[in-house]
């Protein structure tokens, strides 16, 4: 058949099965694409049920969860899915990629963006409620019945409800032994949860210390429980740590100023999942000892003195710093490398790092394959801190650098020429590290668990 007869039997078609698109392109065994593009040049809009009206079942699918079916039953009689029956139970409406939910709120999944928009009201004794509910009509027939004296039981029956539900109601909306079905609709309705103003608008004295905080990159969970330690007695002074990323990252909720959110360390204005980080694939091989052979008081963090190392680097590895993490503090030393990051370079600026510590904080250094590391055994000599190794593609086996390494990108992002950064830089980076509360620390900062090893030993 030619283009011309199959358009003229897709048109015809199309007739004959209501304005349904897809099924009159698969009866002539037409592309949809093409079909819709026919219809588009037609000025002709598809009449199928996909977006152009509720779904076909959609009022039976009511009628059986008025009459107490449950929701996974009544979905699966209908055919539609568990979560379109209950975006129905809720009152959720679907607009392409956005979703709309009772109260306002609008979520576009496409662009992460959440909106709350001015819903006209309706009426209370006229709003429609999730079928879970009494409505009005309901409580006008607990209102006859209960005065011609049935009981719980037959009011109950003729609802298609427990007798349960038929005392919580009487219980809780008659006035003086009278109840009046309306005035128990005006209350049931008042008493609805509603939206209201997030705490970091209205709390003022609150938004200003979480601004503060994250201004010198303070994370939201860092905030949260810093607040418990600084105000044990202010109830007022208290915020989640997901208060805090709904007001950054929410539209509509701008508590906070929009521009803080650049003080979030991924730098990102939406959420998104977390990704794996891509392993290291430069590896040193050399005589060397192994983690595996890492004596296990070391392991297990009971004793200080153990540091964990490697490099942050910059673009074209032009530029590089040196970065150590104490196992059991998470205390921060970093060293400057200006001209490069040889086997030889990074050696001196390890040597000159560790001897400024105190002998009894001397005891390990665990570091990755990396050939930067080839001059480890005169590193050993010079100091007399043994060298371990991780095992090929492990960045875990030294998480407590890893993490730090992905707290500096805040000052230093990818890509960042590390070559102006001198000492001073470096030793300002390091002690704003050092003075952030961690929760590996029960909220202690690093500097303060350092300083609690130096005064006791």
């Amino acid at each position: 058949m030619s283009s011309n007869g199959l358009k003229e039997a897709f048109f015809e078609a199309l007739d004959r099965l209501d304005g349904s698109i897809t099924a009159a392109a698969c009866e002539v065994g037409v592309n949809r694409n093409t079909a819709y593009g026919w219809t588009r040049k037609a000025g002709i809009r598809g009449r199928g049920r996909g977006g152009a009206g509720p779904h076909p079942r959609r009022a039976e699918y009511e009628h059986l969860r008025a009459g107490g079916m449950p929701r996974r039953g009544a979905s699966a009689h209908v055919g539609v899915n568990l979560r379109t029956a209950e975006d129905w139970d809720r009152g959720v409406k679907k607009h392409g990629t956005a979703r709309s939910y009772p109260g306002g709120r609008r979520v576009d999944y496409n662009t992460g963006m959440t909106t709350l928009v001015e819903v006209p009201a309706l009426p209370a004794l006229e709003a429609v409620v999730d079928p879970r509910y009494l409505t009005l009509t309901d409580r006008e027939t607990i209102a006859d019945l209960r005065r011609s004296g049935a009981s719980l039981r037959a009011i109950g029956r003729a609802l298609g409800r427990p007798a349960s539900t038929i005392k919580r109601e009487l219980d809780a909306r008659s006035e003086e032994g009278r109840y009046q079905p309306y005035a128990a609709q005006r209350a049931w309705a008042a008493s609805r949860p509603r939206p209201k103003t997030p705490k970091l608008v209205t709390d003022v004295r609150l938004r200003e210390y979480v601004q503060e905080k994250l201004s010198v990159r303070w994370s939201p969970e860092q905030i949260s429980h810093t607040l418990i330690k600084e105000f044990p007695d202010d109830e007022s002074m208290r915020v989640s740590p997901e208060t805090i990323y709904q007001a950054l990252y929410v539209q509509a909720r701008g508590g906070l100023r929009r521009e803080v959110a650049a003080a979030l360390r991924t730098g990102r204005t939406r959420r998104k999942p977390h990704k794996h980080p891509d392993q290291r694939t430069s590896r040193f091989v050399d005589e060397m000892v192994m983690i595996s052979e890492r004596p296990p008081e070391i392991e297990d963090r009971a004793v200080p003195g153990h540091w964990e190392g490697d490099l942050i680097v910059g673009p074209g590895s032009a530029s590089a710093i040196v970065t150590l993490v104490e196992r059991t503090t998470r205390y921060v030393l970093l060293g400057h490398l200006p001209g490069g990051h040889t086997a030889e370079e990074v050696r001196d600026v390890l040597t000159a790092l560790i001897g400024t510590l105190p002998e009894h904080l001397r005891g390990s250094l665990t570091w990755d394959q990396g050939t930067e590391m080839a001059a480890h055994k005169q590193f050993s000599i010079a100091t007399g801190v043994p060298v371990f190794f991780c095992d090929p593609h492990s960045p875990w086996q030294r998480g407590s650098n890893e993490n730090a390494n992905g707290l500096l990108r805040q000052y230093f992002p990818k890509s960042t020429d590390l070559r102006p950064y001198g000492t001073e830089d470096l030793e300002h980076v390091a002690q704003e590290l050092n003075g952030r509360p961690r929760k590996t620390l029960d909220w202690d900062t690093p500097a303060e668990r350092l300083r609690d090893l130096l005064t006791t030993n």
